[in-house]
C-alpha cells in the first residue's frame, strides 16, 4: 500500500511539473516566436503609445469618429475583466427599451438618414467587447463623420473600404470593420 501511495505522489508531482510548468512555458515560447503580436494582445500603437487592442472595442461618442457596437459590460463599457453579454432575449422588455433608446439616439445623431439602423449599432455582442461593426453600420455613419470633419463622403467611404476585412478563409464569418483602426486612419486624413 505504501508503494502504491509513493507511486501516486510521484505521478502527481511529475504531471504537475509537466502540465503546470513545462507545457505552459513551452507554449509561451512558441507563441512569442510564432505569433508575437497576437501573444501580446494585438496591441495598436501610435507615436510610441499603446492606444488599444485590435481585439477589444472602445467607446467613441464624438461625432467625428465611427461609433462602436454597444458594450454589455458593466459598470464600464468594453471592460475586458467583465466580459459578458446582457443575457436579455429579443423579447425582454429591458432589451426592447434599450434598443429603442439606441435607435432614437442614432436617429437624432443622423437626422438626414432614412434607411433602417443596422442592428449591430443598437445591440451588444455576446462578449460585450466586439471591436468590429458591419460595413452597413459604417456606411450608416459616413455622412455624419464627413460633415463633422469637413471632408467628402467619398473620402470616408474609401477609408471604410480599405479597412473592411472579408470573411475568414473566404467563407467564415461576415465582412467587418475594426472601429479603432478605422478611427486612427481617419485621424490621418485631417493632419
Amino acid at each position: 500500500m505504501l508503494a502504491l501511495a509513493r507511486q501516486a505522489v510521484l505521478v502527481f508531482l511529475c504531471l504537475t511539473v509537466v502540465t503546470g510548468i513545462v507545457y505552459p512555458a513551452l507554449m509561451t515560447v512558441v507563441a512569442q516566436v510564432v505569433f508575437p503580436r497576437q501573444a501580446n494582445g494585438s496591441l495598436i500603437e501610435r507615436d510610441g503609445k499603446i492606444v488599444g487592442s485590435a481585439l477589444i472595442g472602445q467607446q467613441f461618442d464624438d461625432p467625428r469618429y465611427f461609433w462602436s457596437r454597444p458594450s454589455a459590460t458593466i459598470p464600464t463599457p468594453y471592460n475586458a475583466a467583465a466580459s459578458t453579454g446582457s443575457n436579455y432575449g429579443p423579447t425582454n422588455p429591458a432589451q426592447l427599451d434599450a434598443v429603442r433608446g439606441r435607435v432614437e439616439a442614432l436617429r437624432n445623431a443622423h437626422p438626414g438618414q432614412s434607411e433602417s439602423v443596422p442592428v449591430d449599432l443598437v445591440t451588444a455582442s455576446g462578449s460585450g467587447l466586439d471591436p468590429h461593426i458591419s460595413p452597413a453600420a459604417a456606411e450608416y455613419q459616413v455622412a455624419r463623420i464627413a460633415t463633422a470633419r469637413s471632408v467628402s463622403e467619398q473620402t470616408i467611404r474609401d477609408l471604410v473600404a480599405q479597412h473592411t476585412s472579408g470573411r475568414q478563409f473566404g467563407l467564415l464569418g461576415e465582412p467587418r470593420v475594426n472601429v479603432l483602426e478605422l478611427n486612427l486612419a481617419i485621424e490621418e486624413v485631417n493632419k
